[in-house]
Parts: C-alpha cells; sequence; structure tokens
C-alpha cells in the first residue's frame, strides 16, 4: 500500500480535529458534558452501521481488553484536559498537552524494539520550538507549576499511551470494530464521570446541541476514523507529531470566524512547526557514521 492514502486521511482527520477548538470556544455545554455527548453521539451513529453491514467483529479478548483500554485512555485525557483548562488558561493546558508527541517518543524508545528515528527526535524539537514561537515566549516565563499544570502533563501522557497501544491493536483489529469499542468504552467512563461531578444532562439551547451534533460527526466520528486509519498504516510518533498542525490551522479558523488576532510571531512559529512535522517524513535520516543513508521506513510495533 503507498502511503499516499494514510497522509491524506491524516490530513483530513487533523482539519477536523482542529474545528473542535472555536466549537468549544462558543461555550454554549459545558467542557466535560461536551465530551460524553462528543463520544455518545458518535458511538450512537456508527453502532447500527456496523451491526447492519456486518462490520463488527468482536476481536479476542487480549485486543478487546486493550480497545477498552484506548477508549478509556481517550476519555481519560479529555476530561483531565478539560478541568486543566477550568483550574488555568487554555493556552497553558493545550500547549502542555501537546507534548504528547515527545512522550510517545520516549515511550518508544525506553520500551519498544521498534524506537524512533533520528529525523523524529530533529523534527520534535523544531515543532515544539515552532509551537512555543505560536504561543508566544513570553507565556514560559508565567507557567504555573500548580495542580493544573500537572493535570495538563498528564494529559498529553495518557494521550501518548493511546496512541501507542491503539497502533498496537490496530495492526490486529479493523478500524471500525476498534472505533466502535473504544468509543462504546469512552461514553460509559463519561457518563460515569459527569454523574460524578454534576455535569448537566440537558437544557441546552438549538444551537448548543446543534454544536455537540457536529463535535461528534465532524470532531470524533469523522476525524478519528481517518486518524485511525492513519495509524494503522503509520508510525505512531508520525501521527502525533503531525497532530500538532491543528493548533495552526485552530489559529487560522479562529482568525476567520471569531476574528482572533494572528501576529507575525505566530505566522513564523506556524511555519517552523510545520517544518518540524515534515522533517519526520523526510526519506532519509542522518546517521553520524554515514552522514546521510537511505531510511527504510518500518511500520511502528511491527516487531
Amino acid at each position: 500500500m503507498t502511503t499516499a492514502k494514510p497522509r491524506l486521511a491524516l490530513a483530513f482527520g487533523i482539519l477536523c480535529i482542529s474545528i473542535f477548538p472555536i466549537l468549544v470556544k462558543l461555550k454554549l455545554a459545558p467542557g466535560l458534558i461536551s465530551a460524553f455527548y462528543r463520544m455518545a453521539i458518535a458511538v450512537s451513529l456508527l453502532l447500527p452501521y456496523v451491526l447492519i453491514t456486518k462490520k463488527f467483529q468482536i476481536p479476542e479478548k487480549k485486543y478487546l481488553i486493550l480497545a477498552i483500554l484506548c477508549g478509556v485512555l481517550f476519555a481519560s485525557d479529555v476530561a483531565v484536559w478539560n478541568i486543566a483548562i477550568q483550574t488555568s488558561s487554555a493556552t497553558q493546558a493545550s500547549l502542555l498537552t501537546n507534548l504528547s508527541p515527545l512522550w510517545v517518543g520516549i515511550i518508544s524508545y525506553v520500551f519498544l524494539k521498534t524506537k524512533p528515528a533520528t529525523n523524529f527526535w530533529i523534527g520534535t524539537m523544531v515543532a515544539l520550538f515552532g509551537m512555543a514561537m505560536l504561543v508566544g515566549f513570553k507565556f514560559f516565563l508565567e507557567l504555573d507549576f500548580d495542580k493544573a499544570f500537572l493535570l495538563a502533563v498528564l494529559s498529553g501522557i495518557l494521550y501518548s499511551i493511546y496512541l501507542l497501544i491503539s497502533k498496537k491493536v490496530l495492526s490486529q483489529v479493523d478500524v471500525l470494530s476498534f472505533m466502535t469499542i473504544s468509543l462504546l468504552a469512552s461514553s460509559t467512563y463519561l457518563a460515569v464521570v459527569c454523574i460524578w461531578m454534576n455535569e448537566p444532562f440537558s437544557g441546552f439551547s438549538n444551537s448548543g446541541w446543534f454544536v455537540l451534533l457536529i463535535q461528534a460527526v465532524v470532531c470524533q466520528l469523522m476525524a478519528w476514523l481517518s486518524v485511525s486509519y492513519a495509524t494503522q498504516h503509520m508510525r505512531a510518533t508520525r501521527v502525533s507529531l503531525s497532530l500538532l498542525s491543528q493548533a495552526v490551522l485552530t489559529s487560522v479558523l479562529a482568525w476567520i470566524f471569531l476574528e482572533e488576532k494572528i501576529n507575525l510571531n505566530m505566522i513564523i512559529g506556524g511555519l517552523i512547526l510545520l517544518l518540524g512535522i515534515r522533517i519526520t517524513f523526510y526519506t532519509k535520516t542522518f546517521s553520524i557514521k554515514n552522514r546521510f543513508t537511505n531510511y527504510k521506513e518500518e511500520t511502528p510495533l511491527s516487531k
């Protein structure tokens, strides 16, 4: 299989995800209940389809448990990220959550046989520098190393673990079955969290329900079917780093629809971030012994 389809799927998924912060900023529903309905509506649409078309297959016990774990991890990431935003600034929570590519690389290097290529580490450093420019270097002087800080970091770690485990599951389970199982787990888990935190399950305006529907269909169902397909065929490290580009797209969408300002530093930072992502897709990797040698892409977690 060529790499064109997975890359196109990843790009489409990132575009769909980038819409989510714009919808959240409308504040038509609380953060946690918004996350619940994002999962619940998505699975209510997906489940009948996979059952009617008989495309749902229950995997063997090991991968079934891992798929459920992925759902809990993803839901935990969303829940923790929302709490971090509620107790700090959205900028701090978003930036720290987007450290997930770094955690993916570290976890892969320490625990997995397939190690991240040199290009990944170079691209990660360049992309994170671009992210820093995008949010502003002055922002780092105002970081509060408090509970919200730790929660935002935890969010990034949870997401990185989700990506790596989902990669393993998707090597044996088809995308539709994986998404159905993980969404059922996410919805159940978030329902319990919302009940525990006394979140309102109703009482939203028509616009609020419409936004919840868009979040479920576009930001969850369409986005993560595409990202899961890409994860199935690409390196988890590349997927995680590529997802950083959603910050650039979100900034552009916020400028168009919310009239948020974009300055020169943000433009330069966004370009540097995209350059970092591009480095990880470069077909040659730097070697101290051989300078530049041909690099044959390996499927992550395949050994």
